[in-house]
């Protein structure tokens, strides 16, 4: 069992590697119930590793240090386990999964997660409150799983998820990539309706401008697979005004 004090998640000198190429160097990261961490760094730096670690991907390899869930080693725990103790990845790209609506998709990921068989209505006003409270139109809850779905449409989903399934961690993977203004503040819009004391976020992203709608706690500059520097939202600012270039040479020097 994990300690009661234990922050949410704690990740301590993670390595891991794919296919025999090391990609996370060291990482240390605690998020804290209550708290929002962004995680900030180019293309190709390892933040979709991170993420995809954390969830325990099959295809990448912890060599080196653990991470720890409420105080609980989760390394080697399965992605289903992870789940099932309250952790959820939002992806960059949902899959599609046609003839499956979003009232069963949920349904079944909400009975993995609790362990609770819902009939389909006590799934039904469950989604359905919560999709009011997101103000989201109730036909969304028939259409096929992000079939035809509008990026802002994907991400709608992805909040209902996080609202219907009620994850204590939320890990974030470049959610904001290639939304428009609206979709933007749809995903922004979910996450501060989502907040509590007892959740925690991590928001991986390459861009501030998600930034702009959530205030995040701490602010993590992430270049070749560790965290180069830390501090709050003005780091992110500066991000968008110096680049990543000058954090490329500061970490390299």
């Amino acid at each position: 069992m994990g300690a009661v004090n234990a922050p949410l998640l704690q990740i301590e000198n993670l390595h891991a590697e794919a296919d025999g190429t090391p990609i996370l160097k060291g990482v240390d990261l605690t998020v804290e119930k209550g708290e929002i961490v962004a995680l900030m760094g180019p293309n190709g730096s390892g933040k979709s590793t991170l993420a995809n670690v954390l969830m325990g991907h099959p295809s990448y390899e912890v060599t080196e240090g653990r991470i720890l869930y409420k105080g609980e080693d989760i390394t080697e725990e399965a992605p289903t386990k992870r789940a099932q103790m309250g952790m959820f990845l939002a992806f960059q790209y949902p899959e599609e999964i046609p003839g499956v609506s979003v009232v069963q998709f949920l349904r079944q990921a909400l009975s993995n997660r609790t362990g609770v068989d819902y009939t389909v209505l006590e799934l039904r006003l469950k989604v359905m409150e919560a999709m009011r409270e997101l103000g989201m139109e109730s036909s969304f809850a028939d259409r096929y799983l992000n079939e035809g779905f509008s990026g802002g449409e994907r991400k709608r989903n992805e909040v209902l998820q996080m609202a219907v399934l009620e994850p204590e961690m939320v890990i974030m993977d470049e959610t904001d990539s290639g939304l428009d203004i609206d979709a933007l503040r749809i995903v922004a819009d979910g996450v501060n309706k989502l907040t509590s004391p007892d959740r925690g976020f991590l928001i991986i992203t390459h861009y501030q401008r998600l930034l702009d709608y959530i205030t995040p706690n701490t602010v993590h500059v992430f270049m070749d697979g560790r965290i180069v520097t830390t501090g709050g939202l003005e780091l992110a600012q500066r991000l968008e005004e110096e680049g990543y270039d000058a954090f490329r040479r500061a970490a390299t020097a």
